[in-house]
């Protein structure tokens, strides 16, 4: 028997992905995405509704009427990847609130899988595999902050209906297409790096993560798993890959390159200031068994694509003469 799936923030990157491969799926029969924005990519056999995510009340009376059996939350905006840091928080509590006030309502819902990330660790350089573990969530930055409403939102409705709820915490999303503070710093000309430590971090590629989804939603996990890519990199080393200079920055100085990196179109939020100063590492542990994901890129594999990505090219118009 097939079942219903609907997926907010399809028309995102990482929402395209993780529907186009959704569709591929044997269990899966009809799927709904909602946006503001249009897919990125042909999907073959997904309805599309194009709304203002901001009509709450009409975005929760689309997810009723449709009475999926899984939904996959992507509707996560990430502060100064497409949208202000304001504006990204608006937004993304704008659709929970309209996505969780109707899975408290939908009859047939059986699974719920929401997009979260390793911000929600805040400061602490290693992360645990599941809620099972002691050590708890810390955010200290915005966006973490709006990742642990949505996990806190999953978990009230696992509590009041015993729905399974999967938390992915995903590692800084990386892709040729995906809009990321992260991705926009590491390519500018000159890369800063926190001195004395120059701390690591990991990261994941847009196709890996979108498979988590996939993989996620197909086993119906419930708990938190982080999702990231192996090893780790650091600022200074991913500058020196991708033959940019490495800016060491210390104290005061990291305010100096904030306002240089606005002025470059790479503005830096908080929870990636946070992770050049105090890096930002996860334990995936046992996620080949837990969801059978294992990531196709390593971390140094999806820097060095980072690095190939054509840049915009400004090519001076000419004047034909007759």
């Amino acid at each position: 028997m097939t079942q219903k799936v609907l997926v907010t923030g399809c028309g995102g990157e990482l929402g395209s992905l993780a529907t186009a491969m959704l569709e591929e799926e044997s269990w899966v029969g009809r799927i709904l995405g909602v946006d503001v924005d249009p897919p990125r990519q042909r999907l073959r056999r997904t309805d599309f509704r194009r709304i203002a995510l901001n009509r709450t009340a009409a975005v929760s009376q689309i997810i009723l009427d449709f009475d999926p059996h899984v939904i996959v939350h992507l509707g996560v905006w990430e502060p100064n990847a497409r949208l202000s840091p304001d504006e990204a928080e608006r937004t993304t509590s704008d659709v929970a609130r309209a996505v969780f006030d109707a899975a408290h309502q939908a009859p047939s819902l059986e699974a719920v899988v929401v997009r979260s990330g390793l911000e929600v660790y805040g400061t602490r350089s290693h992360a645990p595999l599941t809620p099972t573990d002691t050590t708890t969530p810390a955010p200290a930055s915005r966006f973490g902050r709006m990742l642990q409403f949505l996990e806190r939102q999953a978990a009230d409705l696992r509590a009041a209906r015993g729905i399974t709820v999967a938390n992915l915490r995903l590692a800084s999303v990386l892709g040729a297409h995906v809009p990321s503070p992260l991705g926009r710093l590491l390519r500018l000309p000159a890369v800063p790096f926190f001195l004395p430590s120059d701390p690591p971090f990991t990261v994941v590629e847009d196709n890996d993560a979108a498979l988590a989804f996939r993989l996620a939603a197909s086993h119906r996990f419930d708990g938190a798993i982080n999702i990231a890519a192996r090893g780790t990199t650091t600022s200074r080393r991913a500058a020196l890959r991708g033959r940019r200079i490495p800016v060491p920055v210390v104290g005061p100085g990291w305010w100096v390159t904030e306002k240089v990196a606005n002025l470059a179109g790479a503005p830096v939020p908080d929870h990636v200031l946070e992770m050049l100063q105090h890096g930002r590492l996860a334990h995936t542990g046992d996620n080949a068994n837990l969801i059978k994901f294992t990531p196709r890129l390593s971390t140094h594999e999806v820097i060095e694509r980072l690095y190939e990505w054509p840049s915009i090219i400004r090519v001076p118009a000419t004047v034909q003469v007759a």
